[in-house]
């Protein structure tokens, strides 16, 4: 199953002619990113499955909660059974505007097992720098459940994390850059080729003299705002983003041993070599016979281990790749001599070690 994954997933590429990529899904803005917001809260109303009464940050936190209310309450008279101590994390898009509803996601801090029913009480939520960006308040849903109790119960899924979409109420700007008079694009997957071809493109969609974008490096683009668009910086970062640039990337090999998974661009090339490949097998095993002594004789009873060893040579089979060879005449010529996924793993580390394979192999 393996050997055809691979196979098919590596034709699919060599055969797949190099498209060109919309800027916008291979450059960010610099400035223009999302921030990262956390708190710490509680989720009432479960049903028996919240912190057990050694865990004593959820005790001290409804007793200080009620202490706010009115209520004074010693933190060793509470049992918060029904009660969890969370973790409550968002991700502040760009330019989010006060009033905006953002997803939060809580995690049990304590000892709870199921947060399934319960209310996030109302959270603040900082960023970084510690302000105040959103306050969260609502409904946990967990996406599982736990049935039974004691040593008869069934979990699915992960009932201890739950979501609250659109949970949360933004209630201070984001702190994002506004583009100036001169922008900077950033590469997601540095290239300077890359780099140099989007430059290009700019430079001749906008048809400035002087050319108005530079590339700094393989992962930086800066572009100087033309004075007909400075008034309309919305409408020229648009433009830019449906620019489209034939993307550019060295030749790479992934393989992940774990799960027998090869990934490979079309641009691998393999230089002349011969492999051969062959599989060879032992087999031992070991059975027990027992000698039982005749009736009235002074022999014992003992247990003889017999050791049969099997050994197995296949007739080794051989491909030629010829000079400038694709990783599809690779994988096509591998698969005809029956290698699986793993063959062809040791195979591509032995084609890396003899230097016969002009790609980086990376092994995650």
């Amino acid at each position: 199953m393996l050997k055809f994954l691979v196979a098919l997933i590596c034709s699919a590429l060599a055969a797949d002619l190099r498209a060109a990529s919309r800027l916008k899904d291979l450059v960010s803005i610099e400035g223009v990113r999302d921030n990262q917001l956390v708190g710490y809260g509680l989720v009432v109303g479960l049903n028996r499955t919240g912190d057990k009464q050694q865990t004593v940050f959820s005790t001290q936190s409804l007793a200080a909660l009620l202490e706010k209310m009115g209520v004074a309450i010693s933190a060793t008279a509470i049992k918060v059974s029904n009660t969890a101590a969370v973790m409550v994390t968002a991700t502040l898009p760009p330019f989010a505007q006060p009033g905006m509803k953002i997803d939060v996601t809580a995690a049990a801090m304590g000892d709870a097992t199921n947060l399934q029913g319960g209310l996030l009480l109302m959270t603040s939520l900082r960023g970084a720098n510690g302000q105040v960006y959103a306050v969260a308040q609502g409904p946990v849903v967990t996406g599982g459940f736990v049935a039974g109790r004691g040593g008869s119960s069934q979990t699915v899924n992960h009932p201890t994390v739950g979501r609250s979409p659109g949970g949360a109420i933004v209630e201070r700007l984001a702190p994002s850059v506004e583009p100036g008079a001169r922008v900077h694009l950033q590469l997601r997957n540095s290239d300077f080729a890359t780099s140099s071809r989007i430059a290009e493109v700019i430079n001749k969609q906008f048809s400035a003299q002087p050319p108005i974008a530079q590339a700094e490096n393989a992962g930086l683009i800066g572009i100087d705002t033309p004075p007909a668009w400075k008034a309309r910086m919305t409408e020229f970062i648009a433009a830019i983003e449906e620019l489209r640039v034939e993307v550019d990337a060295p030749a790479k090999i992934v393989v992940n041993e774990r799960t027998g998974t090869i990934v490979m661009g079309k641009e691998v090339r393999i230089s002349p070599v011969a492999i051969l490949h062959g599989n060879l097998s032992v087999e031992i095993q070991t059975t027990f016979a027992v000698s039982q002594p005749g009736p009235f004789s002074q022999g014992k009873t003992e247990v003889v281990p017999q050791q049969t060893v099997t050994a197995k040579d296949e007739p080794t089979k051989n491909i030629v790749l010829k000079q400038g060879a694709t990783v599809d005449e690779l994988i096509r010529a591998l698969t005809a001599i029956g290698s699986s996924a793993r063959d062809i793993i040791a195979i591509l580390q032995n084609l890396r070690a003899a230097g016969a394979l002009d790609a980086e192999l990376e092994v995650i």
